[in-house]
């Protein structure tokens, strides 16, 4: 399970150190795909595997799922840890994240997420956690 938040950056060539809790965790081959809320999504094989067979088990005549897995399936690659302990994002996945200098990391059970530093700060704020509790109570979601 993936938790804890890391502040990071990311190098001019794309490249970012992943903290070592979350390294050992993802094993050697993992991948990494664009995320909601413009950040990207790190999963290690297991769950890949797991989300992508949620994704394709849906029904494919409906356009929302299409849409889906175009999202997800097709902005996924798989990626390894160099030697530096860094793993290399490509361009298309920083543009979607809006990823340049600083980064934060943050560990959400089955996953990792990617963020701007600048974004997560904003958009990471926890001051509507009070409507996310009624929202999920609205749903049998009890905390």
């Amino acid at each position: 399970m993936f938790k804890g938040e890391y502040s990071h950056t990311i190098d001019a060539k794309g490249r970012l150190i992943m903290p070592s809790k979350y390294r050992e965790l993802l094993g050697e081959a993992f991948v990494v795909t664009r995320g909601f809320d413009h950040c990207l999504y790190v999963f290690d094989q297991a769950g890949w595997e797991k989300f992508e067979e949620e994704l394709r088990a849906l029904p494919i005549g409906n356009p929302s799922t299409r849409k889906l897995q175009r999202f997800f399936i097709g902005g996924a690659v798989d990626a390894e840890i160099d030697k530096q302990g860094r793993v290399l994002i490509p361009g298309v996945l920083r543009e979607h994240a809006g990823l340049e200098k600083n980064i934060t990391l943050v560990g959400v059970g089955s996953h990792i997420e990617i963020w701007n530093k600048d974004k997560w700060e904003s958009d990471g704020s926890f001051d509507d956690l009070d409507d996310a509790a009624r929202e999920l109570a609205d749903l049998g979601i009890m905390l």
